[in-house]
């Protein structure tokens, strides 16, 4: 019986490393390559053709909401198994909504997460690929919403949904994004303008916004945010002003939407 060939899509190295190497010796799974970012997955699973794509959400470039997105509306897809530390119902949903076929939360034991592999081919036999177009990744990363990509950053840096700094951050970025000298004013235009916004003072909105950025450092996200700018941002011992961390986001959201 042949194997099932599986693509194994992860940002973090030692995710992508371990499993290769459980899946090594299995007698009904073979790794049929590794990639570390949304835009390498589609290229590889064009190229490759695999069985199951195991996809974790939260990665530089592109991240797994885009592979979902590209590859929903195609025919012939792999079936996509999200191996992915968040796990919040509004971000399982909208895996499923955008066609995923099974969702395991990090960590998972190897021997688990392979019954899931072999348990989806079961289920309705194994879809393969045929030719498809060459994907446009631009296109789409410029049909992803500005809430959207603000968001997958968010999640790639820690920064939890639930606290109120989150959403006076989004607003701040978008602000930033459609007005970048707004950014030279913080204090006195976009601090106020968030708060007239939300109904708060100016000075709560900057207290939420350095809570949020703390969280993100406390929670040891740093190499996460060093990558996701591409360069050596910051080390264990900096963290941004509130300032410095909405205008590297806004002139990413800026750059990448392009």
């Amino acid at each position: 019986m042949a194997k099932i060939r599986c693509l194994v899509v992860d940002d973090n190295n030692d995710v992508r490393e371990e499993l290769a190497s459980a899946f090594e010796n299995n007698d009904s799974i073979e790794i049929v390559d590794l990639a570390k970012d949304g835009v390498e997955a589609i290229t590889k699973i064009q190229d490759k053709h695999p069985d199951v794509v195991i996809l974790d959400l939260v990665m530089p470039v592109l991240d797994g909401y885009g592979v979902l997105e590209f590859f929903k509306n195609n025919r012939y897809k792999p079936k996509f198994l999200v191996y992915s530390a968040v796990s919040m119902d509004e971000f399982v949903f909208k895996a499923f909504g955008l066609g995923a076929d099974d969702y395991v939360a990090k960590p998972c034991r190897t021997e688990l997460l392979a019954k899931h592999v072999v348990t989806l081919c079961q289920q309705s036999g194994i879809a393969k690929l045929a030719s498809l177009e060459k994907p446009d990744i631009k296109n789409v990363y410029r049909n992803k919403t500005l809430d959207e990509r603000i968001t997958s950053v968010f999640l790639t840096v820690g920064i939890p949904a639930h606290i109120k700094g989150y959403q006076y951050l989004r607003e701040g970025i978008k602000m930033a994004v459609e007005n970048p000298v707004v950014i030279n004013s913080i204090t006195k235009q976009l601090y106020p303008s968030i708060a007239q916004k939300y109904e708060t003072s100016a000075s709560k909105v900057e207290r939420a916004i350095r809570h949020a950025i703390e969280v993100s450092w406390n929670r040891g996200k740093i190499e996460n945010i060093n990558t996701l700018f591409g360069l050596k941002v910051y080390g264990a011992k900096e963290k941004p002003t509130n300032g410095e961390f909405i205008a590297l986001v806004a002139d990413k959201m800026l750059i990448e939407g392009i």
